[in-house]
């Protein structure tokens, strides 16, 4: 199964001068093809481009939505650098490895599990007031 990398870069916003392009949109179109072909030198294959909103601060408490234009490259992975972080053959059924048991000295014994008490605990707390201190606060007159 291929790999690949993505990249994504800002949209230029301003056309470039160039020789012979004088109409902002062929300036544009100028910006964007140089940014193609420069990252198409370094392996980089254009996907699309996509318009995506971008939550920004705007002042001390608000925040507003822009939204930006982004294009998306991709590359595939090197073979050598799919080997390092997937070591199992394309195809290949991955072999399981050992699991270390108590034998292997690499795991300690379990605790040994605490003593049980033969002292019976104290009763839970109740939170409702007894009778007694019910009939004592409707007795006393309140000051």
């Amino acid at each position: 199964m291929q790999r690949y990398e993505y990249k994504v870069v800002p949209a230029p916003q301003k056309g470039t001068k160039a020789k012979g392009v004088k109409t902002p949109e062929g300036r544009f179109a100028t910006s964007i093809e140089q940014l193609l072909n420069q990252l198409g030198q370094e392996g980089w294959e254009y996907q699309r481009a996509e318009l995506l909103p971008s939550e920004e601060r705007t002042g001390l408490t608000g925040s507003t939505t822009n939204w930006r234009n982004v294009l998306v490259f991709r590359r595939a992975l090197a073979t050598d650098e799919l080997d390092s972080k997937n070591p199992v053959e394309e195809g290949a059924t991955p072999t399981a490895r050992p699991v270390p048991g108590p034998d292997d000295g690499l795991t300690e014994p379990p605790a040994a599990p605490a003593p049980i008490s033969e002292e019976p605990e104290d009763p839970p707390l109740s939170l409702k007031p007894s009778d007694e201190t019910a009939e004592k606060d409707q007795t006393e007159p309140s000051r």
